[in-house]
């Protein structure tokens, strides 16, 4: 069956083409300036912090304990459709209220398409959609990392007659207002980062940051003997979920007794990043290994080692295309913990379920795979362009390759 093109409303930002020195998606700030990040959890609001942080206020025990188990959980639903699998839900809402006949319009707040990440995100949302024919129109409105925008668009959005809205945060506490409010009107599903209300019909995100710290610094701590020298890189201050992997990510480095030189921002730009790495050289001789709080700008990391003719230490990254297929060629010790793009096919599925009165948790939690030199080959994807994510999950979607930038 041939499938009908929806009308479907973006506004971006004039500059959709983000090069690599752009923050990754795993950035936020508290800044409206900056790039948002994917993941904030509910009541963790970002705040200014130092780069080694990682301290008790970014800390919780028992939601670093849930996460750490959440890895291990065999999640429900399809087997080949992590999109639409959920991890250990422990509410499910009644969507009976919501209920209604279509077709339906699906409107979206995005807090931007500033990266690479989001990019691939959008492509993916717009491609779900498409594949649903009860859903009439997709409304789409960008922030462009603004919060003040946001809040106008979440209103204008609220009050339009869309038959569900779902929101994708600009950063947590100031956009809590307007989801609260929003809440009251229409069906809404939060994703990629949270808000610290628990209005919204389901709140959707992988498994979080406290996972994704822990599981680099644990390939580290296998990797280099105690006492080795970490050069932790970080991309911005104060961002809840990035504040959750340094905060993992540091107490899993110390146990293993590894000597933290350096903690550095870089901005996600890869010019910085290879500044930073190469000054950590001249300063400390050696470096044992590398941790990121993202992995976006690995390569650079990886160039700036090549550059002072050092050998390329233990390294995390994460599912970037160009990330992995350099691990490959120049066989690095490597991880690349994710943060996967396929949870932007999610709020389609929980917005259709939710007018439809079905079930949905109120924490869908979506699966976050680890890619290892066991596994990574099945994710190194020929043909598509170098700053792709390869868990965009988006392989069955209509357009695919081309939509995304492959040939």
């Amino acid at each position: 069956m041939k499938r009908r093109r929806l009308p479907v409303t973006v506004l971006v930002a004039a500059a959709l083409v983000v090069t690599a020195s752009c923050s990754s998606d795993k950035a936020d700030s508290t800044s409206a300036t900056k790039a948002p990040v994917p993941g904030a959890a509910p009541g963790n609001s970002a705040s200014p912090g130092k780069g080694d942080s990682g301290d008790s206020k970014f800390f919780v025990q028992a939601d670093y304990d849930r996460q750490s188990a959440l890895l291990q959980a065999t999640p429900q639903g399809p087997a080949d459709k992590p999109w639409e699998q959920m991890l250990d839900p422990q509410q499910m809402v009644d969507t009976t209220q919501y209920k209604k006949d279509g077709p339906y319009e699906i409107c979206f707040s995005n807090a931007s398409v500033a990266n690479n990440w989001r990019q691939t995100g959008l492509k993916n949302i717009q491609a779900e959609a498409g594949t649903h024919p009860e859903i009439a129109k997709f409304t789409v409105l960008d922030a462009q990392g603004k919060d003040d925008k946001q809040i106008s668009d979440i209103q204008e959005l609220a009050g339009k007659g869309c038959s569900a809205l779902i929101v994708s945060p600009n950063t947590t506490a100031t956009l809590t207002p307007a989801v609260k409010a929003a809440c009251g009107k229409i069906p809404v599903i939060v994703f990629d980062r949270g808000v610290t209300t628990d209005c919204p019909v389901t709140f959707i995100n992988p498994v979080g940051g406290y996972a994704f710290g822990r599981t680099g610094a644990e390939f580290l701590k296998t990797k280099v003997k105690p006492g080795g020298k970490i050069l932790a890189l970080r991309i911005l201050p104060g961002v809840d979920v990035l504040e959750n992997r340094w905060a993992a990510g540091k107490r899993i480095l110390e146990q293993g007794g590894l000597d933290v030189v350096d903690v550095k921002f870089t901005d996600g730009d890869t010019a910085k990043t290879k500044a930073v790495v190469s000054d950590a050289i001249q300063r400390h001789g050696t470096i044992d290994g590398v941790w990121m709080d993202a992995g976006d700008t690995a390569v650079a990391a990886v160039e700036a080692f090549e550059d002072a003719g050092k050998k390329v230490p233990p390294i995390t990254g994460e599912d970037q295309q160009q990330f992995l297929e350099v691990w490959k060629k120049k066989n690095l010790t490597a991880i690349a913990p994710t943060y996967p793009s396929y949870q932007w096919r999610t709020p389609i599925i929980a917005a259709l379920k939710i007018l439809k009165g079905e079930p949905v948790p109120k924490e869908w939690k979506l699966p976050q795979p680890t890619i290892t030199v066991e596994n990574r080959d099945q994710y190194i994807k020929p043909g598509m362009p170098p700053l792709h994510y390869a868990m965009c999950g988006c392989e069955t979607l209509p357009g695919y390759p081309q939509k995304w930038g492959g040939k």
